[in-house]
């Protein structure tokens, strides 16, 4: 089968080298290069350093919409386009082109979390499973039919890359799966049910702010679904204060206001809204990402002081 390949980050490199080991790469698309950094060097995505080393033709547009790059895509001749977190939404002008269709890897089971940042937001919510989907593109987002979903765990202690890991590697498996379906023709199509739909926005900054009347456990979720970006933070005396890990804790608890610190020294022990939690690694501005007593003894926290 030739395929038209459409990513952009680190997930998507594993599923386009499993594609390429049993299909034609008739050519890769992804975001333009980027700078990026202290020294804005130019940085070309994970998808293209990929398909550079496979000899297969990288396409950037930074406008899909543009009548020379449709025209492009439909020059190549592919059967069928595989899109997984490119970056842009396809309009319909795309959509039409390949004879089996788009179709495209969500991490998630649809139609929970449709959007940019399903995997963050499985893990804020507390959740125990998800999974991927695999789906017929249309002009929604995320709206698609649905082919194929197939479930996995999330482990209490996942964060972030744990999940992506498993996921990239689950999203091989079903992609390939899928293509041998439409192959034979037997691929079914399953409308989604928009009344059960959910949405994963795309992160910001903002949504690492500690809230300290919140639950432990949100808290801790929060720490696991934000590493390494946009990572979870708190102020203390006007600076930010990253928090990488914590857990709950299960000893006496005074009674004081949510932030305040409880206890500092080989941790740091801050009240919660329904508990307290103990953090056990953190990073102060202009710091790396240490212990919490490595970090504490070089920059100690009073007991009794309210972090924001």
């Amino acid at each position: 089968m030739k395929i038209l390949f459409m990513g952009t980050p680190d997930f998507a490199v594993p599923i386009l080298e499993s594609l390429a080991k049993k299909h034609q790469i008739v050519a890769a698309v992804t975001q333009p290069d980027r700078p990026k950094g202290r020294g804005r060097g130019v940085v070309f995505s994970p998808v293209k350093e990929y398909a550079m080393t496979l000899g297969v033709p990288v396409l950037q547009p930074e406008k899909v919409r543009n009548d020379d790059f449709i025209a492009e895509l439909t020059a190549l001749g592919a059967d069928i386009f595989v899109v997984v977190a490119y970056g842009q939404i396809l309009p319909l002008r795309i959509l039409q082109i390949p004879p089996m269709g788009c179709i495209n890897i969500h991490a998630s089971l649809l139609p929970k979390y449709r959007g940019a940042a399903p995997m963050q937001r499985a893990i804020l919510d507390g959740d125990a499973v998800t999974g991927v989907t695999i789906m017929h593109m249309d002009k929604g987002m995320d709206t698609g039919d649905m082919i194929l979903k197939k479930t996995m765990p999330i482990e209490a202690g996942d964060r972030f890359a744990d999940v992506h890991d498993k996921m990239a590697a689950l999203s091989c498996e079903c992609i390939l799966e899928v293509l041998e379906q439409i192959e034979a023709g037997t691929a079914v199509r399953e409308p989604q049910n928009h009344d059960e739909a959910t949405y994963a926005p795309m992160l910001t900054k903002e949504d690492g702010s500690i809230d300290w009347n919140g639950s432990t456990a949100r808290i801790i979720n929060q720490v696991r679904a934000l590493d390494p970006w946009p990572g979870t933070c708190t102020y203390y005396e006007g600076q930010m204060l990253k928090i990488w890990g914590c857990m709950a804790w299960d000893g006496d608890i005074p009674d004081v206001m949510p932030g305040e610190v409880i206890e500092s020294g080989r941790h740091l022990l801050v009240k919660t809204g329904d508990g307290a939690l103990s953090v056990t690694e953190m990073q102060g501005q202009g710091s790396k990402r240490m212990g919490a007593g490595d970090y504490l003894r070089g920059r100690p926290i009073a007991v009794g002081v309210v972090l924001g």
